[in-house]
């Protein structure tokens, strides 16, 4: 098994997994920086837990080698409280109140009870600290697991579908915990979702996981803007801009909060095309605004054109 190098704490190397006939993963590559936010996207299926699943050590897999802070998955025992994972339904005892949970917790952990005020206090749960699991609402129950996991103060934290289930308050909740976790406390994130707006808000890298192998990979700003260009454009006649730009090939619309706004996907088509093209159909235009890619754009994009994108598509130095 490869070693992580220093700036790594997760690094997965050709992993292969196969159910009977079916070839799950087919060579995943996979590295998460320290200190990085990753965000793992992949249709429902592709293999995303199933990763975690092999990274955790809690399926076994076909070939191929994984290191977790330096340990093969059958030694991440001795990363004691350093790895943490809180998959889709939080798995806590429904019976048990926040802080007898917390306190379990911290005894298996040899940590002192003085730890559990400060997690409660980050998490700000600290009045429920009485109240059972099975009482609180789904979101609460994701903080106790959270809690719960940062009690050990662990340096990579793996988070399967984390926004399931949340209402906006929640998923904002989530989000800024996220956020301050790994900017206050330099906690490393690997985060497996298939919503893809909460992971372009918050993650710093990005893989799309496309029928069984890391189709792109990198630092998401530079994947954003080196697959594509979203056009901000505000125009004096929305609806005749829409019909031109509805004729036009290769360019999408895309959904604005603003009826003089439009958001259009222009791929690698100029810019000064799409403007030309409305001054010349009687269209005023006073703004015209490229920005990257979004990350749904790109999603759509890896999968609709399979054997385009390879593992090897994007490659960074570490950022």
């Amino acid at each position: 098994m490869s070693q992580s190098s220093p700036d790594s704490v997760l690094q997965i190397s050709d992993l292969r997994k196969r159910y009977g006939p079916h070839e799950v993963l087919r060579g995943l590559q996979l590295e998460v920086k320290r200190g990085a936010i990753h965000g793992l996207v992949g249709l429902n299926g592709s293999g995303k837990t199933t990763t975690l699943e092999c990274v955790l050590g809690l399926r076994s897999f076909d070939s191929g080698s994984v290191s977790v802070l330096g340990q093969a998955p059958r030694n991440i025992h001795m990363n004691r409280s350093k790895v943490v994972a809180i998959f889709d339904t939080p798995s806590l005892n429904p019976a048990l109140t926040v802080d007898q949970t917390l306190r379990h917790a911290a005894l298996l952990c040899g940590l002192p009870r003085s730890r559990i005020d400060e997690v409660k206090k980050l998490l700000g749960i600290e009045t429920f600290g009485r109240f059972r699991i099975r009482h609180l609402s789904l979101g609460n129950k994701r903080r106790a697991s959270i809690a719960q996991g940062l009690l050990g103060y662990p340096e990579l934290v793996l988070l399967d579908e984390p926004f399931n289930g949340l209402d906006a308050g929640g998923v904002d909740d989530v989000l800024v915990l996220i956020h301050s976790l790994n900017q206050e406390l330099g906690t490393s994130f690997l985060l497996s979702s298939h919503q893809l707006p909460y992971l372009e808000q918050i993650c710093s890298h990005l893989a799309i996981l496309h029928q069984g192998q890391i189709a792109v990979d990198g630092n998401k700003t530079q994947l954003l803007e080196q697959f594509g260009t979203i056009l901000h454009i505000r125009v004096s006649d929305p609806q005749r801009s829409r019909q031109l730009l509805a004729a036009e090939a290769d360019v999408k619309l895309l959904a604005s909060s603003s009826e003089q706004l439009l958001k259009v996907e222009i791929g690698d088509k100029d810019p000064a095309i799409i403007n030309a093209l409305l001054v010349k159909g009687g269209v005023s235009v006073s703004e015209l605004i490229p920005k990257g890619a979004s990350l749904e754009a790109l999603f759509r994009q890896v999968i609709s054109s399979p054997g385009h994108f390879g593992s090897d598509t994007v490659s960074e130095e570490a950022t």
